[in-house]
């Protein structure tokens, strides 16, 4: 079974496709770092990374990116409550966004099904394709 991939082309480039711009906000360094060298070389293009709600709106509202990547539990701060304020009619329209986890789905069913993002990647699904499929899926 193949699935086709649709990325949002906003016009540009010549391939008639544009690279899809990604946000990550998740307060572990390491796991920004090591998300952000995946990614790129799946083609997905990291313009920034929050560790804080504060921070993560600021960068979302500056960068605007395509999508973004929020880890649901950011230290004293929760990824859930971030994706709600990200999804407001005041924040441009906002960046589709995917909450992320070390947890499993079924820890946070309820929440991520009540909560306005496309969806939900453990950490360890984590790659450029389960971020495509999941915006082709949205």
């Amino acid at each position: 079974m193949g699935s086709t991939v649709c990325v949002r082309d906003t016009g540009g480039m010549a391939s008639g496709v544009e690279e899809l711009r990604c946000v990550i906000v998740d307060d572990n360094p390491v796991f920004i770092e090591v998300a952000t060298r995946l990614l790129e070389r799946g083609g997905i293009s990291i313009i920034g990374a929050a560790s804080t709600i504060a921070e993560a709106i600021q960068r979302v509202e500056e960068l605007r990116p395509d999508v973004t990547l929020v880890d649901v539990d950011l230290g004293g701060e929760s990824g859930f409550h971030l994706a709600v304020k990200l999804h407001q009619p005041n924040s441009h329209g906002g960046p589709k966004i995917i909450l992320t986890s070390a947890h499993s789905e079924q820890d946070y069913a309820d929440m991520i099904a009540a909560s306005p993002a496309v969806g939900f990647l453990a950490k360890a699904d984590l790659s450029p394709d389960a971020i495509h499929q999941l915006l082709a899926a949205s």
